[in-house]
């Protein structure tokens, strides 16, 4: 009470009502007034307890920097202003990790215009809840408990403790795979170049970046040297590295380290190992099934020319984009599917986009149990708590009227195909980078449509939820003994 009015005047008993006569009687009312206005924040204070809406300013700061710099002279090769609607979209198509171009990388930006795709592509695919996570760091030496939550879900970590030597394995493992491919594509562009070390330095170091993030922009005219498998195959298993998300990759690591076997390995690296290399063996059994005859894209090959193709088409569409100019020439039903393939994407965390194969799979297994009229959803002996369970059916739902609202409007803008409006949609909403022309620079509209929906695909649905959703609500986040990450 030391913060209390005193009045000691004997007028005050009567307004007293019963209090010790010396307290003005409307002090408690003022003092409780006071106790329920809440203290005010600077802003710096209220994005770091607010990761949701922090990482989503991140991520809108990055777009916005990139545009500018792609719409400066310097960045196209002719040195004339681009178009800021081409300087935009390909900004959002770079920042989210999507890839898909309206120009030509190579005739159209200069090294500079490159350089700036380049980092824009190496910012957005660390994540923007880990770069952001790594902002607070510098920032603050420490991370708070809400951010802490949310990046220790983002990332799998089940311990706070564990988020920040979470978030350096991330940064490590990055380098490392890139430096890796970087020394796998050298050789092999150092000869498709005819032996120019400064072209192959170039497109070795933007390869291995861009293939691990899965955007898709590529440094040379020719798309990717899909007929050298000394620059096919390096891309090919980073891009599939890229697909399997941070959280499988440091269990992995891990397991190898301390010579863990498969069955002890963590219940989310199991089924995105599972979904992953299932999707893979149906996209590569459709197109062996499919397109198999298609002479436009096997012309005069070979079986193992065939084969190759095919296993690039199996891999590449979930969200690599590289080289595609065959897509254009497939049948409308390979179309779907493969819309169907980039709307699905890659893991949890990853620099892939799409619902992602933890989501897809927790629903079957959700559709498995109802069936087989079980209430516990169980994998490998395990049950998935409800709220996971609600979580991807959400997502999958929201994700599922995005993509058909987005294909409306484009059929009624472009008066393009159902398949091929489709098509366009889950390429930017799964970041998978391929196109089939239906948004072109004629079609400005159309183009910031796809760009609004590259932002949510990369961003996220559940980081949207956390940043509409209250502080306290968004410290609110649980782990069950051993958690699935979807969405």
């Amino acid at each position: 009470m030391s913060n209390l009015v005193l009045d000691e005047s004997s007028m005050n008993r009567e307004a007293s009502r019963g209090y010790s006569w010396w307290f003005s009687g409307d002090a408690f009312e003022r003092q409780a007034a006071q106790n329920r206005r809440p203290p005010r924040r600077s802003l710096s204070a209220k994005l770091w307890s607010h990761p949701g809406r922090l990482t989503i300013l991140y991520f809108f700061a990055l777009i916005a920097l990139a545009t500018v710099l792609l719409e400066l002279p310097i960045s196209a090769h002719n040195r004339k202003v681009t178009d800021p609607v081409v300087a935009f979209f390909t900004a959002v198509s770079a920042a989210s990790t999507c890839g898909i171009q309206v120009v030509n990388t190579t005739t159209h930006w200069s090294l500079f215009g490159q350089a700036v795709i380049l980092l824009a592509v190496q910012f957005g695919g660390l994540g923007v809840m880990t770069f952001a996570s790594l902002i607070a760091l510098a920032v603050n030496k420490h991370i708070k408990a809400s951010q802490r939550m949310l990046t220790a879900t983002e990332l799998g970590a089940t311990k706070l403790s564990e988020t920040k030597g979470v978030l350096n394995a991330v940064l490590v493992t990055t380098l490392l795979i890139e430096v890796i491919t970087f020394l796998a594509l050298f050789p092999g562009l150092l000869h498709v170049n005819h032996g120019n070390v400064r072209q192959a330095l170039w497109e070795a170091l933007f390869f291995a970046v861009i293939s691990y993030n899965n955007a898709g922009f590529t440094p040379d005219g020719a798309g990717l040297h899909v007929n050298s498998w000394g620059v096919g195959l390096p891309v090919l298993l980073s891009a599939f590295c890229g697909t399997l998300g941070f959280p499988v990759l440091l269990n992995l690591v891990r397991a190898a380290r301390k010579h863990t076997p498969p069955k002890r390995w963590t219940l989310h690296t199991k089924i995105t190992l599972i979904g992953t290399f299932c999707m893979v063996a149906v996209s590569l059994l459709w197109f062996r099934c499919i397109e198999w005859n298609n002479h436009i894209l096997f012309s005069h090959a070979d079986l193992q020319t065939r084969l190759r193709y095919a296993l690039t088409a199996a891999v590449m569409p979930r969200t690599s984009g590289f080289d595609p100019s065959w897509v254009p020439d497939v049948s409308d039903p390979t179309k779907v599917f493969m819309s169907a393939v980039m709307f699905i994407g890659g893991g949890s965390t990853s620099t892939a986009g799409g619902i992602r194969v933890t989501t897809f799979a927790v629903v079957l297994l959700v559709c498995r149990a109802a069936f087989r009229g079980k209430r516990d959803v169980t994998v490998f002996h395990k049950r998935i708590n409800e709220r996971t369970t609600m979580t991807a059916v959400s997502i999958m739902t929201t994700c599922l009227i995005l993509v058909f609202t987005v294909s409306l409007a484009l059929m009624a803008m472009s008066g393009c195909s159902l398949s091929n409006a489709l098509f366009d949609t889950c390429s930017a909403f799964g970041l998978g980078g391929y196109t089939v022309g239906v948004a072109d620079q004629s079609e400005p509209a159309a183009l910031l449509l796809l760009a609004m929906t590259m932002i949510i695909g990369r961003i996220g649905p559940m980081t949207i939820a956390y940043a509409i959703n209250r502080p306290s609500e968004a410290q609110a986040v649980s782990f069950p003994e051993e958690p699935i990450i979807v969405g």
